[in-house]
């Protein structure tokens, strides 16, 4: 494997199948994608603190019989989150069974991309399949989905002893992992689908505008994400006001302002309500300059983050509504997803 990896065949050969393997790319976000949707229902029904071992291959076959779900339920008591929120409101094993499913789930389909990963790479690897310059791609990819099961673990271990919750700055960590992975995988499988449509090994260049709406785009993704781990989402459900004002008057600067921009909910959930329409304008913008090479691309963008917007007003307004926040963060990855393929379009221009 390893001579084939660092080796990789010259596109101009028979064995060479970059169509293939860009089709196995796009499945692979697929499943990301869908690690993302999971992981927002994980988090939303504060399932994610309910599995308190990493069993990686263990771990893969849940608890079957009644004496390992009370094994599994009498771990889970010996935590902050089940001593101090869960227990004395009498939470019982069939409810425990509930969260636990979801963090189950999350974590089998880490396992599941694992193996869909790792698999094919081997098998394209031995049969020379790799055209030349993806090889070292392809591993680069394997080990960021390596680290990402690593630092969902390295998450989880923020809640199990002195937090009732993990810290949102590993969960932001986490979540902007896996946006960054998914969209690594479409890159890739992008620029594949270029090589075998037209045979010419010409990766797409990251430009300065994509940069740019990258770099906006990346600051609303980790509010987000820290409105997320905060539960920041449920200190107003007014809008555009927030309390009845234009900023709330529940901002705690007592500590600074650094803490303040990194820890207080109200700040927060304020910067995330207005940087996105920073994002919008800059969306608006790229998708200009991505229309004429590819319209596709800059309507598949105007529409991801159209209804991002609609989305994001809704679950405010309904009170953090479990189904419109997990499709809020289900588009808000169509939105990564969209913006890198307009981003390697315009890479790609004369």
């Amino acid at each position: 494997m390893d001579s084939a990896l660092a080796q990789p065949v010259s596109v101009s050969t028979r064995t060479a199948r970059p169509l293939a393997i860009a089709n196995w790319l796009f499945g692979v976000a697929a499943m990301v994608f869908l690690m993302v949707v999971v992981g927002g229902i994980t988090r939303l029904t504060e399932s994610g603190l309910s599995i308190t071992e990493w069993n990686p291959v263990r771990g893969a076959i849940p608890p079957l019989t009644h004496e390992q779900w009370q094994h599994v339920f009498d771990l889970y008591k010996q935590t902050p989150e089940y001593r101090e929120i869960n227990g004395p409101a009498g939470m019982d094993l069939a409810q425990f069974k509930f969260i636990f499913f979801w963090e189950w789930v999350h974590r089998l389909i880490g396992r599941l991309i694992g193996v869909v990963f790792a698999l094919p790479l081997l098998w394209f690897a031995v049969r020379r399949a790799i055209p030349r310059g993806y090889g070292w791609k392809l591993v680069a990819l394997l080990l960021l989905g390596g680290s990402q099961g690593l630092l969902g673990w390295y998450m989880v271990m923020s809640g199990l002893v002195d937090r009732t919750d993990v810290s949102h700055f590993r969960l932001s960590a986490h979540l902007l992992l896996a946006l960054f992975i998914m969209a690594a995988l479409v890159w890739t499988a992008l620029d594949l689908r270029y090589l075998a449509k037209n045979g010419d090994n010409r990766p797409a260049r990251l430009t300065s505008p994509a940069l740019v709406t990258g770099t906006i785009l990346f600051v609303q993704l980790l509010l987000g994400a820290w409105v997320a781990g905060l539960n920041a989402g449920y200190v107003a459900s007014d809008w555009p006001l927030m309390q009845g004002g234009l900023v709330p008057d529940g901002i705690d600067w007592a500590s600074g302002a650094g803490w303040a921009f990194t820890h207080d909910p109200y700040l927060l959930h304020f910067l995330h309500r207005w940087w996105a329409w920073v994002v919008v304008a800059a969306l608006v913008i790229f998708a200009r300059k991505v229309k004429p090479v590819d319209r596709s691309a800059a309507k598949a963008i105007h529409i991801a983050f159209g209804t991002q917007i609609l989305l994001g007003i809704a679950t405010v307004m309904s009170g953090m509504n479990i189904v419109l926040a997990v499709c809020h963060q289900a588009v808000g990855a169509l939105v990564v997803a969209s913006v890198t393929w307009g981003a390697n379009s315009v890479g790609r221009a004369k």
